[in-house]
């Protein structure tokens, strides 16, 4: 995580305290943190880092490239396997 140094030199981190926040977005929250493996706070905090310290205008070749990182060693179904399968289907 991107700590900022207070001005004075400080090591110490704000709080942020939200309220009024609606239950299926805190519930939406939860998920994504088990999903992810980390607390609710934890998740709160990689959301605000990946939103607010990303480079913006990323090009296409770039995210891809971000996403086949990602999706590594994951088995994927050939896309005209999958076409295929939804013909027949119909």
């Amino acid at each position: 995580m991107l700590a900022i140094p207070y001005p004075s030199g400080a090591s110490e981190m704000a709080s942020l305290h939200v309220r009024n926040v609606d239950d299926e977005l805190v519930a939406r929250l939860k998920q994504r943190a088990q999903t992810h493996g980390r607390s609710a706070e934890a998740e709160h905090r990689a959301i605000l880092q990946q939103a607010l310290f990303e480079e913006p205008g990323q090009d296409f070749d770039q995210l891809a490239a971000r996403l086949r990182k990602r999706l590594e060693g994951r088995h994927h179904t050939p896309s005209e396997i999958l076409l295929r399968e939804s013909r027949d289907e119909r």
